[in-house]
């Protein structure tokens, strides 16, 4: 089966990124200034959504900020007017990420299609042609930090690594697709790239890992934590050389005990799945964003620009590189900080700090007295794919019980709760727990922070402060 590529196109793109790499501010913002305008047109002449939206301005001599902000609720409300192409319809793309079975098969023959969680209520559908995933694709391979330069020098395709991805495997997430893709792109790394999954229990996974041996491993940063925690204890028959995170913040303390705990480098990525190479990190452990073909504008509690140095209540953004499905002025939610001082690497990328998510891992009592470990983000991936809700707080109240928050009262947040406990209790078996109490709370409107993101999945305190 193909796949949706463009080698004449990467390769345009690839070189415009190594010279990126090399050039000035200005001229980062000169191409911003360029691909902004071009993303503008064809949303206009494209989507009638923008076209009404940008009713009675000029995008191309007006100032960015001067444009509306969308978030993702409208967006995906009236999707079938957002995209350029008439072809692509809400109902039927919803239809296709239904389907395990189709998971990185090119939609139409020509898009790719992946999924978002419900972090912010509202899940979301992104579609990707060959000119975006071009982007994407040099991204990743020019921007991303070589820990072992040599080695790369000598295998620029990883053709001597094993390469695991440890994450949520079962829906049209990016990061399962890409591996899909990858697979397609390259048939014979079959063998030496594979996905396992966060919702099986640990000790099947761990035996996965140990029969495989996988010398990279790209996982989400609670993951990382918990293989460190194994390898402790004599557990883990396997010494990866990298570890690439992502997904969830990754604290200093975590990267420290991930590479005590495996002797092995962490870098860490932020993307998401309305751009999926938002920034890397660079040898100096920097987060560049990539803002040559994006615009990240941090903002406050009222819409207005921060100044660098200052943590954002949330993050714009504008894709530069999906004429598609464009997404200009979007609110993200993600907090940032952007830092005025360039980095010691020289790159003339803006460095970033990112506040991604802080949901706890979960230790619960096993059938065998020990504690087994339940990860973050499998918990949210079982309940928003198995059980359909997305606005949620799971607490753990004791080593046997854990508190359900839905906001929503009645005989559907009834429905809903009775879907949760039914998920969850099937997975305390796969996970072998002893027993498992879920107990809920309807009608309670769920805890948010400053930036109202809710904390989805929350330990015990007095485990939280071990």
């Amino acid at each position: 089966m193909t796949t949706v590529f463009d080698p004449l196109r990467l390769g345009a793109v690839a070189l415009d990124v190594l010279a990126s790499g090399r050039a000035a501010p200005d001229a980062i913002a000169a191409r911003q200034k360029t691909r902004l305008a071009h993303l503008l047109d064809a949303a206009v002449r494209g989507s009638p959504l923008y076209r009404e939206r940008l009713q009675g301005k000029t995008p191309a001599t007006q100032a960015l900020s001067a444009l509306p902000v969308l978030d993702r609720a409208e967006l995906m409300a009236r999707f079938d007017d957002w995209v350029t192409d008439p072809q692509l319809k809400a109902a039927e793309l919803r239809a296709f990420t239904a389907d395990a079975q189709r998971i990185g098969e090119p939609y139409l023959g020509k898009y790719l299609v992946w999924e978002s969680s419900g972090t912010r209520h509202q899940p979301g559908v992104f579609v990707q042609d060959a000119r975006a995933m071009a982007v994407y694709d040099a991204l990743e391979a020019l921007r991303r930090s070589a820990p072992r330069p040599l080695q790369r020098w000598f295998d620029p395709l990883l053709l001597a690594e094993r390469i695991a991805f440890v994450g949520a495997t079962t829906g049209h997430f990016a990061s399962m697709v890409s591996m899909q893709r990858l697979r397609q792109l390259n048939p014979f790394m079959a063998q030496s790239l594979r996905c396992f999954s966060i919702l099986q229990s640990t000790s099947t996974l761990l035996d996965e890992l140990n029969a495989f041996a996988p010398t990279i491993i790209a996982t989400y940063p609670t993951v990382a934590a918990l293989l460190s925690d194994v390898a402790a204890q004599g557990a883990l028959h396997f010494a990866p050389k990298e570890i690439w995170t992502g997904g969830e913040t990754l604290s200093a303390a975590v990267r420290r005990h991930v590479e005590q705990g495996l002797g092995c480098t962490v870098r860490n990525s932020y993307g998401a799945s309305e751009f999926m190479s938002i920034g890397w990190e660079c040898q100096h452990g920097q987060m560049h964003a990539n803002t040559d073909w994006l615009i990240l504008e941090p903002i406050d509690a009222q819409g207005q620009p921060v100044p660098p140095g200052q943590v954002s209540h949330s993050t714009l953004l504008t894709n530069l590189a999906n004429f598609v499905q464009p997404l200009i002025r979007y609110d993200m939610g993600d907090q940032i900080t952007v830092h005025k001082e360039r980095c010691e690497c020289g790159s003339p990328l803006p460095v970033i700090e990112v506040q991604g998510r802080r949901d706890d891992p979960l230790l619960m009592a096993g059938q065998d007295g020990r504690l087994v470990t339940l990860l973050p983000l499998a918990l949210t991936t079982l309940l928003e794919d198995d059980a359909g809700v997305f606005d949620f707080q799971l607490r753990q109240q004791d080593d046997h019980t854990l508190v359900l928050r839905l906001d929503p009262h009645g005989a559907d947040a009834a429905a809903a709760a009775a879907r949760c406990r039914n998920a969850l209790e099937k997975f305390a078996v796969t996970q072998g727990l002893a027993r498992l109490r879920v107990r809920a709370e309807l009608g309670r409107p769920v805890p948010r922070g400053r930036s109202g993101k809710p904390q989805r999945v929350v330990a015990q305190l007095k485990r939280k402060h071990r």
